[in-house]
């Protein structure tokens, strides 16, 4: 077998990028755990010594930490000085918890992803299912976290105003319901900006709807805000104005189901809305830094759910615009249509 060896230093270049980034990964979980990155953020330019009393942490061990934060671009470092930093931009990402380009959580999503390694390798071999409610507990914090700045950012601003007639409703007073809300994440954004509205969040797993009513207390909002264990294709109610699927919609075993009691669920004149994520109709368009992201994501998270659940759909994170249609019409909605999107999400209404 001849070997081009210009492809294959490319190819090695490409390794050494990845496993740089898999090496970083952990350390960015452990920082997070830590708060070394608010602490930094907080005491501004320090030696090892400062930033280990500060964070009191062990110095020898901050100290290689830190480095790693340094040649991975995380931290700053000022060699004559001998100080380690965060500039304005990497605060905003890795010690703000409420910006909307905070990303810890993303890695906390990936460190659920490896310790389930034993469990999708099986599965591999298996064909079986692997449920949302069998992974290890980071994966429900990390996912609130990983989502919860993109509709910080979008949600109110871009998504909501996109739909035709639903931030008027909503102003005005408007029954919503936000299906596979996990930790409430969505519900509470919507709530806090329109005062005049109902919302109830629901989702299948018990831990994730305990956490997310602790959180509608902390925040003032549990008299106006309810959240419920039922599946999307069994929550109760009628008459909704707006019934919600934030990224959530291809991680369901009968995705139709799902979208039909959406239908028989809403007003006559309700609004489904369903945020995805970003893919194009085409494999080949989707071999790209995002489409990395998701397919990888999808592999250990949202295509064993759909799998471990009945019809097992498994539509994927990569599903695109074609196939979500399809979903929609089969459930027995006739308008469906791309209302907005982010370089992350793809969002759509459907009507009856």
């Amino acid at each position: 077998m001849a070997i081009d060896e210009a492809k294959l230093n490319a190819f090695m270049n490409e390794f050494v990028r990845d496993m740089g980034a898999v090496a970083h990964a952990a350390t960015v979980v452990v920082g997070d755990q830590l708060g070394l990155y608010k602490t930094m953020a907080r005491i501004g330019p320090a030696n090892v010594e400062q930033l280990a009393q500060a964070s009191e942490t062990d110095p020898r061990y901050l100290r290689e930490w830190l480095s790693a934060q340094a040649a991975s671009g995380y931290v700053s470092y000022d060699a004559a000085a001998e100080r380690f930093f965060l500039t304005e931009e990497q605060a905003f990402a890795l010690a703000e918890e409420g910006s909307p380009a905070f990303i810890p959580g993303a890695f906390q999503v990936g460190s659920a992803m490896f310790k389930a390694i034993p469990k999708i390798a099986s599965a591999l071999r298996t064909g079986l299912g692997l449920g949302w409610h069998e992974h290890d507990a980071s994966l429900f914090q990390g996912t609130e976290r990983f989502f919860r700045p993109g509709y910080t950012a979008h949600l109110v601003n871009e998504w909501l105003p996109a739909l035709e007639g639903v931030v008027d409703k909503l102003e005005r007073g408007a029954k919503v319901a936000d299906v596979g809300c996990g930790h409430g994440a969505s519900t509470l954004i919507m709530a806090q900006a329109f005062p005049k509205s109902s919302f109830t969040g629901f989702d299948y797993h018990k831990p994730s709807v305990d956490r997310a009513r602790e959180s509608a207390r902390e925040a003032g909002l549990g008299e106006r805000v309810r959240f419920e264990v039922a599946p999307a294709k069994g929550f109760p109610g009628r008459g909704w104005d707006l019934v919600a699927f934030f990224d959530c919609l291809h991680d369901m075993g009968d995705p139709v189901g799902a979208a039909a009691h959406v239908r028989e669920s809403l007003a006559h004149d309700g609004t489904w809305l369903i945020v995805e994520p970003f893919a194009n109709d085409r494999l080949a368009d989707n071999l790209n830094p995002v489409g990395r992201i998701y397919y990888s994501a999808s592999s250990f998270i949202c295509t064993p759910a759909s799998r471990a659940q009945e019809v097992g759909a498994c539509l994927g994170a990569q599903a695109g615009e074609a196939r979500l249609r399809e979903v929609a019409s089969k459930g027995g909605f006739s308008r469906f249509r791309r209302a907005t999107e982010t370089p992350f999400n793809l969002v759509f209404e459907a009507r009856p």
